[in-house]
C-alpha cells in the first residue's frame, strides 16, 4: 500500500527504514522521503513506522525467550 503518493513511498519502504535503523519521523523522512511534500501522509507513515518498530521489538523479545528456555 501506497503511505505517501507524493514521493511513492510504501509501507514496505517504511518497514525497511525501520530495519535499518530509523527510530524517530525525521530519520524516516530522511530514508524515505515521506511526508516531505503536501504532509497529509504523516499519521499513516508515524502509524506504520511505530507499528514497525513494535514488531521488531517482539520479534527481538520471543528471540531473547526462545534463547532462555533453551
Amino acid at each position: 500500500m501506497y503511505v505517501c503518493v507524493c514521493n511513492s513511498v510504501s509501507d514496505k519502504a517504511v518497514r525497511k527504514a525501520v530495519a535499518n535503523g530509523a527510530r524517530n519521523f525525521i530519520e524516516l523522512q530522511q530514508a524515505t522521503g515521506v511526508g516531505t511534500c503536501c504532509g497529509k501522509c504523516v499519521g499513516c507513515a508515524r502509524e506504520v513506522m511505530l507499528d514497525a518498530i513494535e514488531a521488531e521489538a517482539r520479534r527481538g523479545w520471543d528471540e531473547m525467550d526462545a534463547l532462555a528456555a533453551a
